[in-house]
């Protein structure tokens, strides 16, 4: 009987570890151009009907960088109720500053947060606003800066006027010419007493929230 000679076709087809690997690499890092390129950033919370902010600049001096900012709402009526009952409540503004990359989110370099905390004093029948970079229901009012107000309306706009918030150094923010940033403001209810947080929990005159995003230059202090 003849000889037949056959020649393997798996042998021809099979590939080499290595280029199974580099194979894999490819697979990996086209999934991922994709990933980035379907990415998209969660929006943003929808601010409280008739709250807005108003004015919001990011400047640069010799010892930092800071923000200002100014901010628009009504107190609802819930809350002025509570405060005419002698309990204080607390506000918060908070800032992030961010870097831009091309290639993944943008990376975060910055944050700052001042609380505020108003209440009304029977006695004096004045209002009195405390000022802290760190939260007053839980460091008390040792830590913060003090002031007094013959009105609501007065307090109220103290605390609207959110000025100069140090970001940090600027070579710690770098020398980027422009900068995203995210700032927000809203009623504090964390801070509130246990049985007053369960109380206002879901209810609408709790729920102040103000959030605006934008991308600022640098500009020097004068």
């Amino acid at each position: 009987m003849p000889w037949v000679t056959t020649t393997g076709s798996s042998t021809l087809s099979s590939r080499s570890p290595r280029a199974e690997r580099q194979g894999r690499r490819w697979a990996v890092c086209v999934a991922l151009v994709l990933l980035l390129c379907l990415w998209r950033p969660a929006p943003a919370a929808a601010d409280t009907p008739g709250a807005e902010v108003t004015q919001l600049r990011l400047e640069r001096g010799d010892d930092g960088v800071y923000l200002s900012a100014a901010v628009k709402f009504e107190l609802p009526q819930g809350v002025e109720d509570v405060l005419e009952k002698g309990i204080a409540v607390y506000f918060v503004a908070e800032a992030e500053i961010y870097r831009e990359r091309w290639y993944w989110a943008d990376r975060k370099v910055a944050h700052v947060a001042r609380h505020m905390r108003l209440a009304y004093q029977p006695l004096t029948r004045r209002w009195r606003v405390n000022v802290s970079p760190v939260s007053i229901s839980q460091f008390g009012v040792g830590f913060a800066l003090n002031q007094n107000f013959d009105t609501l309306a007065e307090a109220l706009g103290a605390i609207k006027r959110v000025g100069r918030l140090r970001l940090g150094d600027v070579a710690d923010i770098g020398d980027d010419a422009t900068h995203p940033i995210v700032f927000r403001f809203k009623l504090d209810n964390a801070q509130l007493p246990r049985p007053f947080q369960i109380g206002v929990a879901g209810h609408a005159d709790w729920n102040l929230s103000i959030e605006r995003s934008v991308r600022l230059p640098m500009e020097p202090v004068r």
